[in-house]
C-alpha cells in the first residue's frame, strides 16, 4: 500500500461511508408529488400499468412449459412509480368520487 492510500484510508475517510444515489432526487420528487388534477390522476392510473406487462407464461402445444418472471422490479424507481399510480386512484376514488373498478 502506498503512502498517500495509508493516508487516505486513515485519516480523511476513517468512519465515513459513501452513498452513491443518483436516483435519489428523481425518488423524492415522485414521493412528493401531489395529485390535485382529476385529468393528471386519469392519466397516471391508465398510463402505469396496474401489473408488471413482461411477466409471462410460454406456452408450447397447450402446455406451460416456462414462466418469465416479472422484470418490473428491476427498475430502480419501481416502488415509486406504483405509489404514485395508488395515491392517483385514492384521489379518484376519495376526492372525485369516480367508480376506479375499471381501472384496476
Amino acid at each position: 500500500m502506498s503512502s498517500a492510500t495509508a493516508f487516505l484510508k486513515n485519516h480523511v475517510f476513517h468512519g465515513v461511508k459513501f452513498k452513491f444515489a443518483p436516483l435519489q432526487p428523481i425518488r423524492r420528487w415522485l414521493d412528493a408529488l401531489e395529485i390535485k388534477s382529476p385529468n393528471l390522476a386519469r392519466q397516471i392510473a391508465r398510463y402505469v400499468p396496474a401489473q408488471c406487462p413482461f411477466e409471462r407464461d410460454v406456452v408450447l402445444f397447450g402446455r406451460t412449459v416456462g414462466h418469465i418472471p416479472p422484470m418490473c422490479k428491476l427498475n430502480p424507481l419501481y416502488d415509486q412509480i406504483v405509489g404514485l399510480r395508488f395515491r392517483a386512484l385514492c384521489f379518484l376514488a376519495d376526492e372525485c368520487g369516480e367508480d376506479i373498478s375499471a381501472l384496476i
